[in-house]
């Protein structure tokens, strides 16, 4: 098992590069799994670790714990108060437009039957995204009623942070993430993993950025790239944009 990678360390807080398909910690909803980036990164450096937000369990990258609960609790907040200014890129189906903002508000999302028993409603929220086109690629497969595949690469700007929210946003304006077996296209996802051998969700946390805590300066955190990703960039010819 390949130690993960440590972005960013010192005596309050630590960044991993969370690969894609492992679980943060411990859900109800994925209760075969066995291995989660909790119990990993406590292992590997030694002392127990906080977690401050999540990523699902198919998007890669920048994943924050604190190293110990009140640092946890303070950087949570921050993420909850939009005072953490995240970026993501991902690859989805179609030409996306140069830029813009997906105004459109999401149904909370009930991961169990314990929740609706306790009473939590599926509430419409707030959701904001927006986005800048980076690249765009033609492939010569004909999808659905189409002759050619289109693609683009897509920087992701969430200012609020629901369940899902970039998938469904994405969803919403009709460029659906590659990759999504929930919210995607499944004849996208299939000629991915048939031509390109790629088994995952293409959404990866890039970057995030935040006044730390004790410091009380702006720390910046990015995430390189794993395989998958990199071996697409080279065959679409997206290996020198820069995002």
């Amino acid at each position: 098992m390949e130690p993960l990678e440590i972005l960013y360390q010192d005596g309050h807080l630590v960044a991993i590069n969370k690969p894609s398909g492992l679980l943060v910690h411990k859900s109800p909803i994925d209760k075969h799994e066995t291995r989660f980036a909790l119990q990993e990164l406590r292992d590997q450096i030694g002392q127990y670790v906080y977690p401050v937000h999540r990523l699902d369990k198919p998007t890669s990258g920048v994943l924050l714990f604190g190293l110990s609960k009140e640092i946890a609790q303070e950087l949570s907040e921050a993420f909850r108060n939009n005072e953490v200014k995240k970026e993501y890129i991902a690859v989805v189906r179609g030409y996306v437009e140069e830029h813009g903002l997906i105004e459109h508000p999401l149904k909370q999302m009930l991961d169990t039957k314990a929740e609706k028993e306790r009473g939590i409603t599926k509430e419409e929220q707030e959701a904001k995204t927006a986005y800048e086109r980076l690249a765009m690629v033609e492939l010569p497969y004909a999808v659905s009623r189409y002759p050619m595949a289109r693609y683009s690469l897509v920087k992701l700007l969430p200012s609020t942070g629901r369940k899902h929210q970039l998938r469904r946003h994405m969803k919403h304006i009709h460029h659906h993430m590659i990759g999504d077996t929930k919210h995607g296209r499944g004849e996208h996802n299939k000629l991915f993993r048939e031509k390109f051998e790629c088994h995952r969700l293409l959404l990866h946390a890039r970057k995030v950025a935040f006044i730390h805590p004790i410091l009380k300066k702006e720390l910046v955190i990015s995430a390189g790239l794993d395989e998958t990703f990199q071996n697409l960039f080279k065959n679409f010819g997206w290996d020198r944009v820069e995002y």
